[in-house]
């Protein structure tokens, strides 16, 4: 392992660095999620791999880069809103079970669908793909992605904070995710809150899907599912109680990942999600409430 860690690059390092901030983007709409509805969304997933599908019809149209993003985008916040209001609102007066649950269903009905509908082959979705060449940055071969990625994500985390601290709706996300009952009783609007969460962690879900589908450019009906298992495996790692704890969880798994991954060897790499999933059990052995929270855990809904 010392070996290993004698070829990290600064290529390298800046994969981990990209990787880190994807993961914190999808780390931020489960949290998200999570704060409000106390639940832990396992189809968001889902909303990635539709968004990879939307990128790929995109391409098979024809449409210029810009429609197919747009295009993504519109796919999945639809869905998002759509699972909202046909499963999570009527679920809303049950137990977190049952709405845990419910999202284990979603996600495999719609894997079940994807496959059916597109085959176990998917279908491609390459128009990005050119942003895996490198540039020269000081000497350093990087590549596009990762600058891109990294820049993308901090811009996206800026203006989430914006949005959570200069607006109304802010205030009453922030609100509900600390203390959803009482929020209410101060005049908070549940179903005000709940959309606005859901719309969030969509676009964030669209973003993930956009810089995934440059390194996979072969969407198929698993397309985010193994990115999604680490970042909740990281959210939790967090602190599932707050955006900002499960957002920086989300980034140090994305990161380890990505830094492991590029110094490890091929005849080792196999063994990565072993060192990723043992450290997180350690880690929770020592803060079960998470790495970046202080104090107790999360609120339970009942």
């Amino acid at each position: 392992m010392t070996v290993a860690f004698l070829n990290l690059t600064w290529t390298t390092f800046a994969d981990g660095l990209a990787l880190g901030g994807v993961y914190a983007l999808m780390a931020v709409g489960i949290g998200l999620v999570f704060g409000v509805l106390r639940l832990v969304n396992f189809a968001y997933g889902q909303l990635i791999m539709a968004g990879g599908f939307a990128l790929a019809f995109g391409q098979q149209w024809n449409l210029p880069n810009w429609e197919s993003i747009l295009f993504c985008f519109g796919v999945v916040v639809a869905l998002s809103v759509l699972m909202d209001r046909v499963v999570f609102r009527p679920l809303r007066t049950h137990s977190p079970a049952v709405m845990l649950v419910a999202t284990f269903a979603i996600a495999f009905l719609l894997q079940s669908v994807a496959l059916v509908a597109f085959g176990p082959l998917g279908k491609v979705a390459g128009q990005f793909a050119f942003l895996n060449a490198p540039v020269d940055i000081a000497g350093v071969e990087i590549k596009k992605i990762a600058v891109i990625a990294v820049a993308t994500a901090a811009g996206c985390l800026i203006v989430l904070q914006l949005l959570l601290t200069r607006t109304s709706v802010g205030l009453h996300l922030r609100a509900a995710s600390t203390d959803f009952r009482t929020a209410r009783l101060l005049g908070v609007r549940a179903n005000r809150v709940i959309a606005g969460a859901v719309i969030v962690s969509g676009l964030f879900a669209a973003v993930a899907a956009i810089m995934l589908s440059v390194q996979t450019t072969q969407i198929t009906n698993t397309f985010g599912l193994q990115e999604t298992i680490y970042v909740l495996a990281g959210v939790v790692l967090g602190g599932l109680n707050r955006p900002i704890p499960a957002t920086l969880g989300g980034f140090s798994i994305g990161f380890a990942i990505g830094i492991l991954g590029g110094v490890l060897p091929s005849n080792q790499a196999q063994y990565l999600p072993s060192f990723i999933f043992a450290a997180v059990i350690v880690v929770l052995l020592v803060r079960p409430n998470g790495l970046f929270t202080r104090g107790g855990g999360a609120v339970e809904r009942v």
